[in-house]
């Protein structure tokens, strides 16, 4: 780091000569003053933080502090030991660098040319206790040039650490040998080795703290563009260049000076927000938590505004930070892993193929024939991405800075050329490597400036714990999830969206509508309808036809509706299907919209996807598409089709039970539940009913592992509350209830269709735990019990193992009387937790009150429960001040 005055001067310590008597007399007088010297000198860096030193300022201020202190300690711990002028004491690590932040680790080492004498490992020791005394997380070690040499060839991360040393006591003779017979060693290796073992570790970090820069609650130092990828990049080109600067990279043409400046910018953001960091926790802590970016944003001054929150905008600016630093980290890496220029000349015409006139292909790189080519062509960047695809090439470092450096030049004119829009057109249409082209544009920032609407969700946050990545990221991840159809990657889990993708006439039209369908969450709320007002300016700008145009502005403005209909609606109500069929208007806008919705929830992040969710979407779409195909006027009529499903459901059952108990059965079924399932289904439901008899229960559990969830039948005979009580013994033993189909029977006997299954996709197929969620709904139905108390017990237990910090939002309730021709819909948002389904119900109860349906979904750690409710005769509740009622109780009891 280039020398700077500190923004800070501390006051001098007393010298350790003021201290009367022997070491160990002297410690508690010392220890006293250097806590108040210390106390003192953070405080005074702390609030020149606060009040707007730069982050290299307090990281001076911070090392000058650390200096000073070490620098005491090393000649009072001397005090009554035998006299050692053969050891250096030498900061390594961060400390070596100078890079302190507020509770960073202190890494030294004692440094003697030969074995360590007695005294020399005392003074280790005693230094070693006063800083952890003063609270300091401390590394000491003493060792001689040979431990050195041997622990650097063990241990990368040790010899790591001595490349970054820095004399601070002692012998200033024993620190130049030890720069001469350590350092210098070091420094000489084998270059190429020590880059593949660094590279590899880095991998491996990446592994442990998250291989993307757009994560959720991303590590600062640590994570992908963190401040350990700007040294990683230091530290192999100190290696390969043998330098003890980063100016020495200037100095031999490796890095320009503006890549220099950007470095200790980039720097400077980091440290600045670790600083704050630091002093917020108030520990060493890397981790951007929740909590913690919130209370940032307010401390840089981002204020909320009408398109985004305060940490949302703090949040982009961070991960637009984070992007610069992986992309020159990873470009000064590879400029070290190339190789030299007179390699190039020996060998490289001999290898090197033309593709055009423009373009050669060397070593299964792309590169251009001329350094101008862009400044007198700037079309031909399109050109080099097309090239790529269909050649599959990686872009050569040489290309990658060429088009950084001239895609300013993009214009409008540019733009809308045949040139650059058709050439994007056919990458598009090409499938192959679509996602890793587009990738490579996102990342060199190509697609912000071919498509400038782009740049507004450029590093995007939404800030919850649903959405894993940045808008631009997820939007590349859903454009991978369809080429991913398109290779046939799930074809035997997903035969019917691999067929669609694959049978899709126009590619390019359905990645665009992925690569554009979250386009308007850079404008604020309604980002669907606004996202669709910017599509037919860009269909002019690539040329589409007014077909395709009106297309993309449909699957653009619609794309949330499919996964809300099929997760929080009624999929057994016809007429709910007959008017989202009429939305669609035609099967090939419901084939691409599926596509993309199957793209936009896969590509949330990791855990959002499940096979539930996919059979209700696929449920959806099988029934939507019946209705556009066949029409909707060719269906039996009602009464028709329940006489004929009850024909059918006779014949499978009356082999097994005694015809009149069937038709018995048949004839207390309502309307809306014959409608509602197919004949088999229906007998399935009416086995258990016949098999009850007299007793007071029955229950059917039968386990779809390939849909991701265990289906769970339950006959009763009906009571006031009854679904409060399945739901809050559900919660008791730890199963969520993904959905509910509530039917009560003419002669009173309910039958309970159940969809269970765990947050992460698996199903409970435990015949123990099915056997005491039996055992627990016949206690309560019978009242031996309180179920409150059983949920609360839940709770409890939960509460102690599980506490994660996530953004507060406000419960929400929507209550609509349109959707449903019997029933009013209530849709409740709100932060997810055990036994909220029970307390839930348990206010409806309260109300008086039947839930018919309940659909229930989790979005990270909010829920989105839908419940289809009637009251006590029957109807919907219609009456202004019970439906202001309603609203009032339900938020009461989320509160």
């Amino acid at each position: 780091m280039p020398h700077q005055r500190p923004v800070v001067v501390c006051p001098d310590l007393n010298p350790p000569a003021s201290f009367a008597g022997d070491f160990a007399t002297a410690r508690p007088a010392v220890l006293e003053q250097l806590r108040g010297w210390r106390d003192h000198c953070a405080q005074l860096i702390r609030t020149a933080h606060r009040q707007g030193a730069s982050g290299r300022q307090t990281v001076v201020a911070l090392t000058a502090m650390t200096d000073s202190l070490t620098g005491f300690l090393a000649g009072f711990c001397r005090r009554d030991l035998p006299p050692d002028e053969d050891s250096a004491l030498i900061a390594l690590g961060g400390y070596g660098r100078g890079e302190m932040n507020p509770y960073s680790d202190i890494d030294l080492m004692f440094f003697s040319p030969g074995p360590a004498s007695a005294s020399l490992q005392e003074l280790s020791q005693r230094m070693l206790y006063l800083l952890w005394d003063l609270g300091y997380d401390v590394s000491p070690c003493v060792r001689s040039r040979q431990d050195c040499l041997q622990l650097a060839e063990q241990d990368l991360t040790v010899a790591t650490a001595m490349l970054d040393s820095r004399f601070l006591a002692g012998n200033a003779a024993v620190h130049d040998l030890y720069r001469k017979q350590v350092h210098a060693v070091l420094l000489n290796r084998n270059s190429q080795e020590f880059i593949r073992a660094k590279l590899a570790e880095s991998e491996q970090r990446r592994r442990r703290f998250g291989s993307s820069v757009y994560l959720l609650e991303p590590n600062i130092k640590e994570g992908e563009g963190g401040l350990r990828d700007l040294h990683t990049a230091w530290w192999v080109c100190q290696v390969k260049y043998k330098l003890d600067s980063l100016r020495g990279l200037v100095i031999k043409g490796v890095i320009s000076e503006e890549e220099h400046q950007q470095f200790f910018s980039l720097l400077e953001a980091l440290w600045r927000i670790r600083n704050e960091l630091h002093y917020l926790s108030p520990r060493k802590n890397d981790q951007l938590h929740f909590d913690k970016q919130e209370q940032l944003a307010a401390f840089f001054g981002y204020q909320d505004c009408r398109t985004a929150l305060a940490v949302e905008q703090f949040m982009q600016h961070y991960y637009e930070t984070a992007s610069r630093v992986e992309h020159l980290a990873s470009s000064l890496i590879a400029r070290a892993q190339s190789t030299t220029q007179s390699e190039h000349r020996l060998l490289g015409y001999l290898k090197r193929r033309n593709i055009d006139e423009n373009f050669f292909a060397l070593r299964g790189e792309i590169y251009p024939c001329h350094d101008d080519l862009f400044a007198r062509e700037p079309a031909l960047m399109m050109q080099a991405f097309f090239l790529a695809q269909r050649h599959e090439l990686a872009l050569s470092l040489k290309l990658k800075t060429l088009i950084r450096e001239n895609q300013f030049r993009i214009n409008d004119r540019l733009r809308r050329s045949r040139a650059m829009a058709g050439t994007f057109l056919e990458i598009l249409r090409g499938k192959k490597q679509v996602y890793e082209i587009l990738a490579q544009m996102h990342h060199l920032l190509f697609l912000n400036h071919f498509i400038p609407e782009f740049r507004r969700i450029y590093c995007r946050v939404q800030h919850d714990a649903y959405h894993i990545y940045t808008v631009d990221t997820h939007t590349l991840f859903a454009v991978r999830e369809i080429t991913r159809l398109w290779q046939g990657v799930y074809r035997e889990k997903k035969p019917l969206l691999t067929r669609l993708a694959q049978e899709t006439e126009k590619p390019q039209l359905l990645i665009l509508a992925v690569l554009l369908h979250d386009i308007g969450k850079g404008q604020g709320s309604q980002h669907s309808e606004k996202g669709a007002r910017m599509i037919p300016t860009i269909a002019r700008r690539l040329g589409l036809g007014r077909e395709d145009s009106l297309r993309l502005e449909f699957l653009v403005r619609h794309h949330l509706q499919m996964a809300y209909i099929s997760q929080r609606r009624d999929l057994h109500d016809d007429n709910l299907i007959a008017q989202f069929a009429a939305t669609m208007q035609m099967s090939e806008n419901l084939n691409m919209l599926y596509l993309l919705t199957f793209a936009d929830i896969k590509a949330v992040g990791p855990d959002v996807w499940t096979e539930w969710k996919g059979f209700l979407l696929q449920e959806l779409y099988e029934k939507t598409y019946t209705v556009l195909e066949k029409g909707n006027f060719v269906r039996e009529e009602r009464s028709e089709k329940i006489r004929n499903r009850k024909r059918k459901v006779f014949e499978l059952l009356a082999e097994e039970f005694d015809p009149r108990l069937v038709r018995d059965c048949l004839r207390n079924c309502s309307t809306r539940y014959l409608m509602a399932h197919r004949s088999a289904k229906i007998a399935q439901h009416l086995r258990v009913v016949l098999q009850r008899g007299d007793s007071p229960l029955a229950m059917q559990v039968a386990f779809r592992p390939e849909r991701s969830y265990t289906e769970v039948i339950i006959v009763t005979l009906d009571v006031p509350g009854l679904f409060t009580i399945i739901a809050g013994v559900m919660s008791a033993n730890g199963i969520n209830i993904l959905g509910a189909q509530i039917y009560t029977q003419k002669n009173g006997t309910a039958v309970d269709v159940l969809q269970v299954g765990s947050s992460d996709g698996l199903i409970y197929d435990d015949p123990r735990k099915w056997q005491k969620v039996e055992a627990d709904l016949l206690w309560f139905l019978q009242g031996r019990g309180r179920v409150e108390e059983a949920v609360q017990k839940r709770r409890s237990s939960v509460q102690l193992s599980c506490k994660k910090m996530v953004p507060r939002v406000p419960p929400r309730v929507d209550i609509d009387n349109s959707i449903s021709a019997e029933h009013t819909v209530i849709d409740i948002s709100t932060r997810d937790e055990v036994g909220l389904l029970y307390s839930i119900n348990h206010c409806l109860n309260q109300l008086g009150l039947y839930v018919g349906v309940a659909k229930i979904t989790t979005k990270g750690e909010r829920a989105g429960d839908t419940f289809y409710v009637q009251d006590i005769f029957g109807s919907k509740i219609t009456q202004q001040e019970k439906l202001d009622e309603l609203r009032r109780a339900l938020l009461e009891c989320l509160q």
